[in-house]
């Protein structure tokens, strides 16, 4: 927040304006969550890529402008190169993050022009505001990293990118969700051009949220159901402050920042708490285009839910992806890690791969307990057990792997549990009964 605000003022002070004001507050929070400062190569990566971001995103907010079906198609393939390029590994996949993430603001105020004083050309603003956050996020976090307030940044080891068989039948998971998120962005745009002109913005706003990093058809309508109620509790919140602090004015920017704040700080407890806080400083950001906000902000909500709606289905009948398939595939990458880290033919055995395998299933956990709540009364197969499961083994199994223990009882459970992910129906108790070996290792080697 500190490199957004530096950059914020620093915008300001190159091209007055909201547009530009925006864009750096944007970039700052998009940088940070890609981490590509963490390292030479990355901050190269970020001064090449960032700039070019800035072009496009002001080049594609004249078109939505000026030629609105025009920029909605050019939106509409940046949205979906920026997905599909996940597929070519790390590199191209911060790549497209980059992409996709400042595009964000074209939804909130397509029609502000970048403005530029002195000698400074307009088209240049983006380039100096891309610039000026890579140097902002880069020298906070390493002052954050030597004052021991971040820890040490990390070089991930760049693995070699595997190649996935590809049929016009069935496109790998990344086509797939392009292309779910190319469908749902072109039928918001229509819906939005058609029968909302002025204010089609939040329709596709809301839209690419909920498909954005899609972990199947579960997750979106998890995602899409904390959104809604997220930007309810927004909506009032910051109907309530325009109409008491009005809606133009320094009072109105200190509220947007300290909304963005609360919604980064606060989003790993809940994506619900991250919807609210956004729409929150979205709805103010609002008052800026001289709009009376009581007059906007209902319709908004109205906007909200159809795109929800409309990423649903886009999710659940356009080339879905079985929220299921995607936990099981997760699970069967933990319980390889884990077979790997007890391996005794291995020479060096950590557990970080397996920690790090069910770090990735708990991110599937809060959709599929959800799910749990609604459905436990008629379903009794409930794969939030399986979660629940799998998480109880990681401490002990982390503390089997320190002692550099190889127990044969342990492993032959890790084998029954990779051999029952091909039957759901068996697949909770042979977790349990790997966890029951890892707990009871300790009473039979002290025995």
């Amino acid at each position: 927040m500190l490199a957004a605000i530096a950059t914020l003022l620093c915008a300001l002070a190159i091209a007055p304006g909201p547009g530009p004001a925006v864009l750096a507050v944007v970039l700052c929070l998009s940088l940070s969550r890609s981490h590509l400062d963490r390292d030479l190569r990355g901050r190269i990566e970020a001064a090449i890529a960032l700039p070019v971001v800035g072009l496009v995103a002001v080049g594609v907010g004249i078109l939505l402008h000026r030629v609105p079906w025009l920029g909605a198609f050019v939106f509409v393939a940046g949205m979906f190169v920026s997905i599909w390029l996940r597929r070519f590994g790390p590199m191209a996949r911060r790549a497209g993050s980059l992409i996709a993430l400042p595009f964000v603001v074209l939804l909130t105020t397509p029609h502000v022009r970048a403005a530029s004083i002195g000698a400074i050309p307009a088209p240049i603003v983006p380039v100096l505001i891309a610039l000026l956050a890579l140097l902002w996020v880069s020298a906070l976090h390493a002052l954050a990293r030597r004052l021991r307030f971040l820890p040490p940044a990390r070089v991930a080891e760049r693995p070699p990118v595997i190649s996935e068989r590809e049929s016009s039948m069935r496109p790998v998971a990344s086509t797939r969700m392009a292309i779910q998120m190319a469908v749902a962005l072109t039928v918001s745009f229509i819906v939005g051009y058609v029968f909302f002109a002025e204010r089609w913005a939040w329709i596709v706003l809301t839209a690419f949220i909920v498909i954005s990093g899609n972990r199947g058809r579960l997750d979106v309508v998890y995602k899409s159901m904390l959104r809604v109620l997220g930007a309810a509790a927004g909506t009032v919140i910051a109907l309530v402050f325009t109409v008491h602090l009005g809606s133009h004015d320094s009072s109105t920017v200190a509220l947007i920042l300290v909304a963005i704040f609360l919604g980064v700080w606060l989003r790993p407890l809940g994506y619900a708490w991250w919807a609210l806080f956004v729409t929150l400083a979205l709805a103010l950001l609002q008052g800026f285009s001289g709009t009376s906000a009581p007059l906007v902000l209902w319709p908004r909500l109205e906007e909200i839910v159809i795109g929800a709606v409309i990423g649903i289905l886009s999710a659940w009948f356009v080339l879905p992806v079985r929220s299921t398939a995607v936990l099981r595939r997760r699970l069967a990458d933990a319980l390889a890690a884990l077979a790997d880290a007890l391996d005794p033919a291995q020479p060096v055995r950590t557990p970080a791969g397996f920690v790090a395998a069910v770090a990735a299933v708990e991110q599937l956990a809060p959709a599929f307990r959800a799910s749990r709540l609604a459905t436990r009364s008629f379903q009794a197969l409930q794969p939030a057990d399986w979660v629940d499961a799998l998480v109880a083994c990681r401490d002990p199994a982390i503390a089997l792997i320190h002692k550099s223990e190889t127990p044969g009882a342990v492993r032959r459970a890790v084998g029954a549990a990779r051999k029952s992910m091909r039957e759901p129906g068996e697949l909770l108790t042979a977790l349990q009964n790997l966890h029951r070996a890892l707990v009871e290792q300790p009473l039979l080697v002290t025995t």
